[in-house]
């Protein structure tokens, strides 16, 4: 499938404080600079962004045949929305990713989802209700495409396995703090499956900018190194710029309702980084010379 390489998430739109009406506006920003992927969660927002979604695109139908829709199940949250709910669990039942991929499509006003995504791994997945729900919900045109986030190499080939489509894609945690996946082997499985991930908090969170430890003031100290190099005034486009850079095809997930953010990150596409540079970021996260 083909996702735009910059994708907008919005996991705090509920947080943005902004009309239906600035939000369609956005979002058609968003189209206009080349970001028509759009991530969410049944989740965001104590179960609310999907519907915030859904009204700024009714304000506008035509917009749906613009845009591709991305959405994750089975993290079943303490919620008031769910007031029988005991503890916060995962759900990979078959009646559970029907039900909430059901809801999602409500949501959003739409008769299908692009991208479906199994939210977490989970200790009881049962593959075979997740292949039965997978099955159904691509035969009835509901939900285009299949992926999961935050998998190791092994959990993305044993659900694999038991499909008869393949998984697109794996949305992960990835920043110039978190190296997770160059240590789990992921980022090989990545260039091996010839798979495009989805890189979720490629800011940290924000942290980059206020760095607290010492291996935060160390990859901060690298980035703004990097940003004098190259006449950049902005940190987080140079951040950008490292992710882009990896030959895995990364896919960061902006999740800020402010245009001119989302424009840094389209921007940074065209930066040119040096390897000494690249390695410069990643050996101050490291915390070490290369071997």
């Amino acid at each position: 499938m083909n996702l735009s390489r910059i994708i907008h998430g919005h996991w705090r739109l509920a947080d943005w404080e902004i009309s239906t009406q600035e939000l369609l506006k956005l979002t058609q920003q968003c189209i206009e600079l080349g970001v028509d992927t759009f991530d969410h969660a049944d989740i965001y927002g104590n179960y609310s962004c999907e519907s915030l979604f859904g009204k700024a695109l009714a304000l506008k139908k035509s917009l749906r045949n613009e845009i591709k829709i991305i959405s994750k199940c089975g993290i079943a949250l303490l919620s008031d929305k769910y007031p029988h709910r005991k503890i916060a669990h995962y759900n990979y039942s078959f009646e559970h990713i029907i039900s909430s991929t059901e809801t999602s499509l409500s949501n959003f006003g739409t008769d299908h989802l692009d991208l479906l995504l199994l939210h977490r791994p989970s200790p009881l997945l049962n593959p075979n209700e997740v292949a039965k729900a997978f099955t159904h919900l691509k035969e009835s045109g509901k939900v285009l495409h299949f992926g999961v986030s935050n998998y190791t190499p092994q959990q993305f080939e044993m659900l694999d396995s038991y499909l008869d489509m393949e998984l697109q894609t794996n949305q992960v945690e990835m920043s110039p703090l978190c190296l997770e996946h160059f240590e789990n082997g992921n980022m090989d499985f990545f260039l091996k499956k010839r798979m495009k991930p989805m890189v979720w908090s490629p800011l940290a969170g924000g942290r980059i900018f206020h760095s607290k430890t010492e291996k935060e003031k160390r990859v901060f100290n690298s980035l703004m190194e990097v940003a004098a190099e190259m006449n950049e005034e902005s940190i987080d486009k140079v951040v950008y710029a490292w992710l882009l850079k990896h030959p895995a095809s990364l896919m960061p997930i902006i999740g800020s309702g402010k245009y001119k953010r989302i424009k840094t990150a389209v921007e940074a596409q065209e930066l040119n980084m040096t390897l000494e540079q690249w390695f410069k970021i990643f050996i101050a996260s490291r915390g070490k010379d290369m071997p």
